[in-house]
């Protein structure tokens, strides 16, 4: 299986059908979608986050969309085909991918930039699209995002609060600490004080 948490996009060859997809938020969902279409006879040729390419077997066969629907629903997904879901679901996914699954080198700071260069709309009209959609706007979920990650690495116990904030892209530890405790209600180091029980990492889904 070609695990990918990638987001780049590249047209699919001839015969071959790109599937839109929600709520896949990590690499289990890839494993998870992969399984699950080849359950259904397709021929997988790429599962990432967000997406998947597949073809029917057999030349000018078609894929079978309702079972595909059915496959993806159960396994708490699902397939999008409005144009304007399919966008917000682009701006989150790529977004969780940049903050959860940084590609090496120095981390990217200006979302805005990023957002535009890769789904090719100006930022205003991103913004709008996702804060009518969702009902919070790009940044906060952005800072949603950073905190569950900032959680994650206090979890591990190997980094310092501060080599935290580094990590996650933040001017100080006052600056986290800051945004930390408007979405979690505690400061990184009284989450820390809780011990490993309530470290358990709120499921994505609920942030996307």
């Amino acid at each position: 299986m070609k695990t990918d948490v990638s987001v780049a996009h590249t047209l699919p060859s001839a015969g071959t059908h790109r599937l839109l997809i929600r709520n896949m938020v990590c690499p289990q969902c890839i494993r998870v979608v992969w399984d699950g279409l080849l359950a259904l006879g397709l021929q997988v040729h790429r599962v990432a986050l967000g997406e998947a390419e597949v073809s029917a077997v057999g030349e000018g066969t078609e894929p079978d969309w309702p079972a595909i629907r059915t496959t993806l629903e159960q396994a708490g997904f699902a397939l999008l085909e409005d144009p304007r879901a399919q966008l917000v679901d682009r701006i989150k996914t790529l977004l969780v991918t940049l903050i959860h699954y940084p590609p090496p080198g120095p981390r990217l700071l200006n979302y805005s930039t990023y957002l535009v260069e890769h789904l090719g709309r100006d930022y205003p009209y991103l913004s709008h699209l996702f804060s009518v959609s969702e009902g919070l706007t790009i940044e906060k979920f952005s800072i949603r995002q950073k905190v569950e990650r900032a959680k994650e690495l206090i979890g591990y116990g190997e980094l310092s609060i501060a080599e935290v904030a580094g990590n996650l892209g933040y001017s100080s530890a006052a600056h986290l600490s800051r945004q930390f405790r408007q979405v979690t209600g505690l400061t990184p180091t009284e989450f820390q004080r809780l011990g490993p029980a309530s470290h358990a990492r709120r499921s994505l889904d609920a942030l996307t």
